[in-house]
């Protein structure tokens, strides 16, 4: 058995086509999985399946939104007619929003909080059920910083990302005995579109950028080792954990 081979695995990222999750929706190709690269925009789930069949692997065409559980359950259906089965979930899809804490109004807050935790609750317990039915299965939430830290200004993202890890380790726990192993990334600073606005040429960047002992913010696919460790044979006794992937950002107290 290869530890780390993901040949003959299926895998379905939400939030697959941008950012983070797109990275990693490679890197589970690259390792040898099939993958369904799944956000509520066509071109840009044409453009990533293009992508993932050039790596010579199988995908679908399927557009998903986390806030509509109907879409979720949507996406299931048509990957499990496709492929028969669904052994790997990550749960790439998320939003931000920056604001004073006292003057966040409660749309904005919902907004957040249901696409960040309620979104990855849904398709946890869409594709969690057929995981635990069929025996086996791997799902890798996105947590934060945030789920350890408090950041300035992103109350309702560092709430969200703080209960997507509960989240993780309660699913954890109930699925442990099913086959089904529920683990999370946190990462540290990469640069995406959704937070390019506040840590690109910014004071808050400068911040952290000092923060991270290695000196730099992450790449991409500098995701993609956890992401394939967590999705195959070598975390087969790895369950309810946050692997952080931050340049020793967590571990730091003084850098100089």
């Amino acid at each position: 058995m290869k530890l780390f081979d993901l040949n003959g695995k299926v895998a379905v990222v939400t939030g697959g086509t941008t950012g983070l999750g797109h990275g990693i929706a490679l890197g589970l190709a690259e390792a040898g999985a099939d993958v369904v690269a799944s956000s509520r925009r066509h071109e840009q789930v044409e453009k990533v399946a293009r992508e993932i069949e050039q790596k010579g692997r199988r995908t679908l065409r399927a557009t998903s939104d986390v806030m509509d559980r109907a879409s979720i359950q949507a996406l299931h259906d048509t990957v499990l007619k496709e492929f028969g089965k669904v052994d790997i979930l990550v749960n790439a899809a998320g939003i931000t929003h920056k604001s004073a804490t006292l003057e966040e109004s409660e749309e904005e807050w919902s907004r957040v909080i249901e696409t960040n935790l309620t979104g990855t609750l849904r398709a946890c317990q869409i594709f969690g059920k057929t995981m635990a039915k069929a025996g086996y299965g791997r799902i890798i939430n996105i947590a934060s910083l945030t789920t350890f830290l408090g950041f300035f200004q992103v109350a309702a993202y560092s709430a969200s990302k703080a209960a997507v890890g509960s989240l993780t380790k309660v699913l954890a726990i109930e699925l442990a005995q099913s086959g089904v192993n529920v683990n999370a990334i946190a990462p540290g600073m990469f640069p995406t579109d959704l937070n390019a606005k506040l840590i690109t040429g910014t004071p808050r960047g400068e911040e952290l950028h000092m923060r991270v002992p290695m000196g730099r913010f992450g790449k991409a696919e500098e995701l993609q080792g956890a992401a394939i460790f967590l999705a195959s044979e070598a975390s087969g006794y790895v369950t309810g954990e946050i692997v952080a992937v931050d340049g020793g950002f967590l571990a730091s107290g003084v850098n100089r």
